[in-house]
């Protein structure tokens, strides 16, 4: 017995590593989307699909692992599942080591150690034979592992949680399961501060010389040492599966009775499926109670109705997730490492304290189920208006000549209107198809040496200068400087202000967004009846994962290259990555989208809000007539009031019918649950505003 009690508390401390490990890790991939776009020459939607292929492997095997989970070794089952999960970071990781050295365009490629003289004007135009390009499908592999680390993290939260209420006290559970949460949230801070980290290093440190590197980490063709983050991931997974492989099949529960013996072997797997996961009962009885509790589940309208609102809110999430940190570098002019940075240290930080004032909140007010929805809905629709402000929080666009304005200064207004030729340039041997791009002294940026018409250059490696451009000197008048230096002009100096904002709006945005995280978790098991909440959270976790987890990448990658200007061509031919994008188009798609989805969710949790307000009165009305005196405390009742039986803890509650637009007659003192905070790769629900 003394033994087993040493083995409590390394369980929770065992299970609390492993939410951080796979938070971070989820994270982590969040924060290196743009270095895998470059690096794998993938467009937005295609790297979207790769991220949403951890939903995809999770998925498959979630109601499998749920099921029969519980009847195996529980600890063991998360043993290999982290394994699994580190199988998966490490093969992601280890694909750099198989792509070989990363190349860029550029025109002095063979020349970055030496001051040598290049006419990029008058050189002849030059092609890269097509030999073998390595990284053509290595995405499958990142893909795969991605796969492997989803389907791995399956057994974790519902195996892990399960174990905990096995052996704890009913008044500690609550305790334990708060601290993991805790645990969790710090996973994602450090996530993204490691791939800050990652982004500022090269790809390809260790084995090229930095010194003779042309471009810098706000160039469009950097590459961050993105599979560094995973191999730390990785070892960390590893490392947390350790204790779980010496752990007993199950431990003796902290309150018995006296005529009890401790639960061990099968007697453990029953008290399991009895008590804690009637959800593996139900799976088991799929034939028998499965789709009538289902049709009962759906049936109920304020559960449906918050369903579609929170898919159509989980789409917005995982939109602004993925792509936040790209936005703040295509609308900004931030490196993605400062990027990663400022999420990880300004919004993840406030959402964890937004939550947990959220819960205080609840549980000081000892707010109804009508209470929190419309505290819920207030929160959000506050973060809501916040958030629109974040339109007028803009940076035009760099002026580059063909793409954004034409060589003469004048801005472009179709696509039609854009073309990198010009007078000034139509005798150089350029193709259209190079981006190394070039400033000059006057703030526009020239898609290439070659495209300036440079004649000339002195200086090597970043401070390479062109000289004798015939595109710079036509467009001002005679005695300007005709000279350009290599790297993009940065944006205006009134964008730092804008960003600042920005920043201020995020962030504000993210604490009053997350203060209605736990209100509207509670209102997702308040509205229906008890014996069918495991069910109804289990939905709605399958249903917002399957509608907004896997394809929100995709299509809002899809729409976000819809705006992008000049693409990278590969090797071999085809399409690359964007080298840049439109910002104004940017800002409104990637904006107008989140408010178009967020806004619409708004419809259902209004009719929500509504639909309780009457199921509330109507009961209290027939309440008050035959009990003038009754008890200040407000209860929830069906239509066909049932008294509620959840002041007393040590009473089961008696399942009862629901009627259609019925809700369960649920305590509203009833001790606050803290809401499943999601891995890595459904996280900060409000991380991101």
């Amino acid at each position: 017995q003394e033994a087993e009690d040493d083995k409590k508390p390394l369980f929770i401390v065992a299970l609390s590593f492993v939410y951080f490990s796979k938070a971070l890790i989820g994270t982590y991939m969040k924060s290196s989307i743009t270095q895998i776009e470059r690096r794998f020459e993938l467009s937005s939607s295609h790297v979207g699909l790769v991220d949403g292929s951890f939903e995809m492997g999770n998925l498959l095997f979630i109601a499998v692992v749920s099921h029969f989970g519980a009847k195996l070794h529980r600890p063991r089952l998360i043993a290999a599942g982290c394994s699994l999960m580190a199988v998966g970071a490490f093969l992601t990781g280890m694909i750099h080591f198989f792509m070989g050295r990363y190349t860029y365009d550029t025109v002095i490629q063979g020349f970055q150690n030496d001051s040598v003289n290049i006419a990029a004007c008058a050189d002849p135009e030059k092609t890269l034979a097509c030999v073998g390009d390595s990284g053509s499908y290595m995405w499958i592999y990142v893909f795969m592992g991605n796969a492997l680390r989803g389907i791995g993290e399956t057994p974790v939260t519902p195996l892990g949680i399960s174990y905990i209420d096995d052996f704890a006290k009913a008044e500690n559970s609550p305790f334990y399961i708060a601290c993991l949460q805790t645990i969790t949230l710090l996973g994602p801070i450090f996530g993204f501060l490691l791939g800050s980290y990652c982004a500022k290093l090269y790809v390809d440190i260790g084995y090229v010389d930095m010194e003779s590197l042309t471009i810098t980490p706000r160039d469009a063709r950097w590459v961050g040492a993105w599979w560094m983050g995973f191999l730390v991931s990785s070892a960390l997974l590893l490392m947390s599966s350790i204790p779980f492989w010496f752990l007993p099949r199950s431990l003796a529960k902290q309150e018995e009775d006296a005529d009890r013996p401790s639960p061990a072997g099968e007697a453990s797997e029953q008290a399991d499926d009895a008590v804690v996961n009637s959800h593996n009962f139900k799976l088991s009885e799929v034939a028998k109670g499965f789709f009538p509790s289902l049709k009962r589940l759906l049936g109920t309208p304020a559960y449906f109705l918050l369903l579609c609102g929170s898919i159509l809110k989980f789409n917005s999430i995982m939109g602004l997730f993925t792509f936040k940190a790209k936005y703040m570098e295509q609308q900004f002019g931030q490196s993605a490492s400062r990027a990663n940075f400022l999420i990880g240290v300004l919004n993840l930080p406030v959402v964890a304290v937004g939550i947990f004032l959220g819960g205080v909140l609840m549980k000081r007010y000892k707010l109804s189920v009508v209470s929190g929805a419309q505290l819920f809905f207030a929160s959000s629709f506050l973060a809501y208006l916040l958030q629109l402000l974040q339109f007028g929080m803009k940076c035009d666009n760099i002026p580059v000549a063909g793409l954004t304005i034409s060589y003469n200064g004048t801005p472009t207004v179709s696509p039609n209107s854009r073309t990198l030729f010009s007078e000034c340039n139509r005798g150089c041997s350029c193709s259209a198809e190079e981006w190394d791009p070039v400033c000059s002294d006057s703030g526009i940026t020239y898609v290439s040496p070659c495209m300036a018409g440079c004649l000339s250059s002195s200086g090597h490696g970043k401070n390479t200068v062109f000289h004798n451009c015939s595109c710079v000197s036509s467009s001002f008048p005679p005695g300007n400087s005709t000279s350009v230096r290599l790297g993009q002009c940065p944006h205006a100096k009134d964008c730092s202000s804008s960003f600042t904002s920005y920043m201020v709006i995020s962030v504000l945005s993210s604490l009053v967004d997350s203060l209605g995280v736990t209100p509207g978790y509670m209102v997702i098991i308040r509205c229906i009846s008890p014996e069918l909440k495991p069910l109804a959270l289990g939905i709605q976790t399958l249903a917002t994962r399957t509608l907004g987890g896997i394809p929100a990448p995709v299509y809002f990658g899809a729409l976000i290259d819809l705006t992008c200007l000049k693409w990278s061509v590969k090797r071999c031919g085809g399409r690359g990555a964007c080298r840049i994008y439109d910002s104004n188009m940017y800002r409104i798609i990637f904006l107008g989208l989140i408010t178009c989805l967020t806004g619409s969710s708004y419809f259902f949790i209004i009719a929500v809000i509504v639909l309780l307000r009457r199921q509330f009165k109507k009961p209290q009305q027939e309440t008050e007539t035959p009990q003038p005196k009754a008890s200040n405390d407000i209860e929830l009742k069906t239509s066909n009031p049932i008294e509620c039986e959840a002041n007393n803890p040590k009473t089961p509650t008696q399942p009862h019918n629901i009627k259609a637009g019925g809700l369960s007659s649920i305590d509203t003192q009833e001790e606050m649950q803290l809401p499943e905070i999601p891995d890595g790769d459904g996280v900060c629900s409000s991380a991101q505003r």
